[in-house]
């Protein structure tokens, strides 16, 4: 028998998008992805509230499965949406904006008389004149979606929010009371748009994200300049960029020089300069001047487009409050069943029992969470930060522990000459050291020697001739200089016996976690070069705020040698850890899960990559354009300014709470809602019109999570 690999098995399956109609809350969601599964030839499906999107996996790709999944979503109560109706859609809901403004005003209104009236007893001679005929007509012409919705739902055995209401209904209109039965479906259609206005307004901010994504680029060709769709471009094809524009492709600059707003990615509104040979990000916009890219990555494979993708997927991994949330939801409608079988058969009321039945709102419990979780997922990656879940957002607001990685994430991963030293019996000049050093080391490729460099050049200091250059690994280089032959290398103390002075300074550096350089003329030690790596700006006052977040343990962890690691978690007031290989970062996350402790960690996302998958948030600093920072990452930082941090656990902690209270919110306004109707104390109209008054709670509550608030400027 011939074994097929998992890769064969993978290359017969079929990754299809498709754009769903009709989804309110993770209740709809789950009806979406039951119908889609069910189907012979698909293999699995993600349904996606945020974007309205089931992403299937199938083994029978074409366009018979495509049928077939057009019908089956389409009994499950929604509609699969072509592109351009699904444009047309946004359009006609862009062009009654006002309208539905005035429309809820005048609905308030109505509410307002309705409620009044019917405890006051007013709408009892108005109802009576209703001839029961009318009530049926407005019952089938008002309700006749979610009432569809909700025999599709039965047929298949399935319960969903709008069933109770709809028992309500039938009964209140078996009972005689059509005129009832017509209010509870009018408001039952008042809560459907209810629950769509706020899912709507979670979806926002991944909307505006998508929004940013340009549609056309000009392309050079043999032809001169065509304006083409973005996605049409190819990997390795020239792109004209013109100010005002945004960039339609990752790409690298051959031509031009511009300035460059990449806020839609790093989420840093300051302009980078564009020069031949940087890398530019599709989304991006193009100001005081024009450039030609060469395009390394197109459409959903640039760094924006990844974006978009993560945060579209990020509700897939749900925390554990949502989880918690659903499986609640599961059971509260046969929960809200068997109260109001108990109110019929204690009581005996009708009344009573019809009101019990439609003023639960079980889809609330289901919105109470995600929504938060969405709006600030969407906001965050507006600012740069990309959190790819809701239980990454839950584990951040409970970090105890914070393992911070050393080289490219505390410090630049550029060393800089921080001491310049010269010998007592050579007197010579800081710059005259430099300055030889830097001719030495100019055709070095050694990071110590881009150091040496840098500092000469922001002296001012320019090259002189060097000739037979030699370059010895382990030792350093050498050049001859205007007849002298100087070097530049690791210190020698056997060298340094004549300059004791020299030898106790070099030492004093180096315990200082330096790195130190000999400099030598004609075997002559004529000074010392110290470097060491640059702390990054605003670390330190955004390692105060976050001990304001209560995280109790911040560790400074690193492979470098011991003064190195402690002359920077000295100037940061942290503790440290030095010499730790690859697997010793791992053990060290795993000792503290294992001691009941949340345990977040920020690296680079490269070298740091086993520990950040280990960490319960792994965070990844400056991911912009590393597609392996970004997707070994729970959490990645698209830009280096350490000011994102605190925002991130700000963020975390507030969702949470924006969270609890709309949970606790739920539960009390269901709770008193029950109660008053069970002992009759709310009449089936007014309960109808209650239902819906969670969501918009919940809306109010969440919405105040769409936009963050501007980031502390960084230490300068």
């Amino acid at each position: 028998m011939r074994t097929i690999g998992h890769e064969q098995i993978m290359q017969k399956f079929e990754t299809r998008e498709y754009r769903i109609s009709g989804m309110d809350c993770q209740d709809c969601v789950r009806h979406v992805r039951n119908a889609i599964v069910s189907l012979d030839g698909v293999e699995d499906c993600d349904v996606y509230l945020a974007s309205e999107r089931a992403v299937v996996r199938g083994a029978a790709p074409g366009d018979a499965l495509e049928q077939r999944l057009r019908k089956a979503v389409a009994a499950a109560g929604y509609s699969v949406v072509e592109e351009q109706a699904d444009q047309r859609l946004s359009q006609a809901r862009a062009a009654s904006r006002r309208v539905l403004i005035l429309l809820a005003a005048v609905a308030l209104f109505v509410l307002l008389v309705v409620i009044l009236g019917e405890w006051l007893g007013l709408l009892d001679g108005i109802t009576d004149r209703i001839p029961w005929y009318v009530s049926a007509l407005l019952i089938v012409w008002i309700g006749r979606r979610p009432l569809l919705q909700v025999l599709r739902s039965a047929l298949r055995g399935q319960v969903i929010s709008h069933s109770l209401m709809t028992v309500g209904a039938l009964a209140a209109a078996l009972a005689g009371e059509w005129a009832t039965a017509a209010i509870v479906v009018i408001f039952m259609r008042v809560g459907a748009y209810t629950e769509g206005i706020t899912a709507d307004k979670s979806r926002r901010a991944l909307r505006e994200l998508s929004g940013m994504a340009p549609q056309t680029a000009r392309r050079l060709g043999s032809n001169g300049e065509e304006l083409v769709p973005a996605d049409s471009v190819a990997v390795g094809e020239l792109v004209l960029v013109r100010p005002g524009e945004a960039v339609p492709v990752d790409g690298e600059v051959v031509a031009g020089h511009a300035f460059v707003n990449q806020a839609a990615v790093t989420g840093e509104s300051e302009p980078v300069e564009a020069l031949v040979g940087r890398e530019l990000f599709a989304a991006s916009l193009v100001s005081g001047g024009a450039v030609t890219l060469r395009a390394t990555a197109v459409g959903v494979d640039t760094t924006f487009g990844t974006v978009v993708r993560l945060v579209e997927e990020a509700e897939a991994n749900r925390s554990d409050v949502q989880r918690v949330a659903d499986r609640f939801s599961g059971y509260y409608l046969p929960l809200v069943a068997a109260i109001a079988a108990a109110t019929w058969w204690i009581g005996g009321s009708l009344q009573a029992t019809i009101a019990v039945l439609v003023v639960a709102c079980s889809c609330s419990f289901a919105l109470a969470t995600p929504i938060a979780m969405l709006a600030s997922i969407g906001a965050a990656a507006r600012q740069g930060v990309l959190i790819k879940g809701g239980r990454y957002i839950e584990s951040l607001a409970r970090v105890e522990v914070l393992l911070i990685d050393k080289t490219g994430t505390v410090t630049t991963g550029a060393p800089r000459v921080t001491d310049v030293v010269s010998a007592d019996s050579l007197p010579v000049s800081e710059d005259e050291l430099l300055q030889l050093a830097a001719d030495v080391e100019r055709y070095s490729e050694h990071p110590l020697a881009e150091a040496v460099r840098r500092a000469a050049f922001d002296r001012g200091l320019s090259y002189r001739d060097a000739e037979d250059f030699l370059s010895e690994p382990g030792v350093g280089v050498s050049a001859t200089i205007a007849g002298s032959r100087v070097s530049v290398g690791r210190v020698q103390p056997e060298r340094l016996r004549c300059e004791p002075a020299l030898l106790s300074r070099g030492t004093q550096l180096m315990n200082e976690g330096k790195s130190v350089l000999m400099l030598c003329r004609d075997d002559q030690p004529l000074g010392l070069l110290a470097t060491a790596d640059s702390v990054r700006p605003g670390i330190a006052a955004a390692l105060r705020q976050l001990r304001t977040f209560g995280i109790g343990r911040i560790e400074l962890i690193s492979g470098d040698n011991e003064g190195a690691v402690q002359r920077i978690a000295d100037q940061l007031g942290i503790a440290y850890r030095s010499g730790l290989l690859p697997q010793d970062k791992i053990a060290l996350v795993r000792d503290y899960q294992q001691r009941g402790l949340r345990v977040a960690m920020i690296g680079d996302g490269v070298n740091d990559a086993p520990a950040l998958a280990g960490a319960d948030v792994g965070i990844a600093m400056g991911a912009a354009g590393t597609d392996v920072a970004i997707e070994a990452s729970h959490v990645a930082l698209m830009n280096d300014d350490w000011a994102s941090v605190p925002l991130l656990f700000g963020v975390a902690r507030r969702t949470m709470r924006v969270v609890m209270l709309n949970i606790g919110f739920t539960a009390l306004y269901n709770l008193g809602g029950l109660s008053l109707a069970a002992l009759g104390l709310l009449p089936p109209v007014v309960a109808a019109a209650a239902q819906s008054m969670p969501d918009l709670g919940i809306l109010a509550n969440s919405s105040r999570l769409v936009r963050l608030k501007r980031r502390p400027q960084r230490e300068r």
